[in-house]
């Protein structure tokens, strides 16, 4: 079990002895999430540092040499073909038995004209893990031959809230749900293979430390004086002084003092993304043919027939598909609002709802794994039918909309406006 180590604030008082070890290692940095400098000490495998202001995860000692990551790199690359071209699960129908894959489902949506959602499917099933495990490889062989590194690690800071396996693998167990009152229905031979491709990943993203790659491969002499002109680097959270060029001197990514044009960029797309939630709930999300009857369902409607055979899996799917987009926009034009209005109340409880929804985001996309495995399952050449509705294109595109609002919009904002209150109600 890791300690969570709560960082002292050493500008204006000394740390005792108990919360702040002294140590030689130890170097003044800014918090990426509401800009404090403070001292961080040295951290051991056991320690987690934590902001002292905002609670923002800062560093962890947690990291996995590059060999162990390669290794699991590796392994994860031997399993990719069996787990996305298996059969994950098949239905016997009419004495004919129809196998169910990954990709199957992805081409059923190609075949049918959405071509868009069909790569936002196989980017956050397929794409995403495949660039991981390719990254990963690449920062084993490139040094060794001089090749620069530094895209692929602000690639990897990004890339970890896409990586979406372990949520299609509960888009496997919905499917299984809806598809066993049609049909009788059984695992398939590439679950196994997909079930070890999401174990891996999840403990891949757990022990990837992001921070120790750069300190490893661009290290960089550390704030040892509390440099007050010193900025983060969003990028590679690396505080120091900009170089000739305004740039972070570790990569290269021009260091601004705040993320530019974040409040408009979150406004527009959070807007967009409220624009598209409302057909993505109006309209048919699928489309069902069962002896010729046709059967419509939109995201509510499905839920509540899902809702007759297995309440808690409804529960999972109502939470993700409808409960989690909606908040998201209420939480956003809350927090986007507190910035305008220089709110000084509820700091860190704010800062707390920006976690969360960028946390719970990435499982709106269940509903579209749901519908992928569907469509491969019960195509048009079988007595019972499954399409895609129009709502499915709306519903994906507001998904990743609320997502990219919450990832440009910048959290120090909430401080600078919460400072700038204080100050003028003084």
């Amino acid at each position: 079990m890791h300690l969570k180590l709560r960082i002292a604030r050493l500008l204006s008082f000394p740390a005792r002895s108990e919360v702040l070890p002294k140590t030689s290692d130890a170097h003044y940095q800014r918090c990426h999430e509401c800009d404090m400098l403070f001292l961080l000490p040295s951290l051991t495998r056991r320690h987690t540092a934590y902001c002292p202001r905002c609670n923002a995860h800062v560093d962890s000692g947690r990291d996995w040499s590059m060999k162990r990551l390669t290794i699991i790199a590796v392994t994860m690359l031997i399993l990719m073909p069996f787990a996305w071209t298996s059969p994950l699960l098949s239905i016997w129908l009419l004495g004919a038995r129809i196998d169910a894959s990954l990709m199957q489902g992805v081409w059923q949506m190609v075949k049918q004209g959405d071509v868009i959602t069909a790569s936002l499917v196989t980017f956050c099933a397929v794409g995403a893990p495949a660039t991981l495990v390719a990254a990963i490889l690449y920062l084993r062989i490139a040094p060794r031959i001089g090749m620069n590194v530094r895209p692929v690690l602000l690639m990897l800071h990004r890339l970890k809230e896409w990586i979406m396996v372990d949520i299609y693998l509960i888009g496997i167990v919905v499917a299984t749900i809806k598809v066993r009152d049609y049909a009788f229905i059984q695992w398939g031979e590439g679950l196994v293979a997909f079930i070890a491709l999401v174990i891996l990943s999840i403990l891949t993203i757990i022990y990837l430390n992001i921070g120790q790659l750069w300190q490893r491969f661009y290290p960089q002499p550390f704030q040892k004086t509390a440099n007050p002109h010193a900025r983060v680097c969003l990028a590679c959270h690396h505080t120091g002084e900009p170089d000739e060029r305004g740039r972070c001197v570790r990569c290269h990514v021009p260091l601004r003092y705040r993320r530019r044009h974040s409040l408009q960029k979150s406004w527009a797309a959070l807007i967009a993304s409220l624009m598209f939630l409302i057909p993505a709930n109006l309209l048919p999300v699928s489309i069902i043919y069962v002896n010729g009857t046709r059967q419509e369902d939109t995201i509510l409607s499905g839920i509540i027939s899902l809702g007759h055979g297995n309440i808690f899996v409804a529960a999972i799917v109502f939470i993700a598909s409808i409960l989690v987009p909606f908040t998201k926009v209420i939480v956003l034009f809350t927090l986007l609002l507190s910035i305008h209005c220089r709110c000084e109340q509820g700091i860190l409880a704010r800062m707390k709802m920006l976690r969360i929804i960028t946390w719970v985001g990435r499982w709106s996309m269940l509903d579209l794994f749901v519908i992928s495995l569907m469509m491969s399952l019960v195509n048009r050449e079988q007595l019972l039918t499954f399409t895609m509705g129009p709502a499915a294109l709306y519903f994906g595109v507001a998904v990743v909309l609320t997502m990219l609002a919450v990832e440009w919009l910048d959290s120090r904002l909430f401080w600078d406006a919460y400072e700038s209150g204080k100050h003028d109600a003084t």
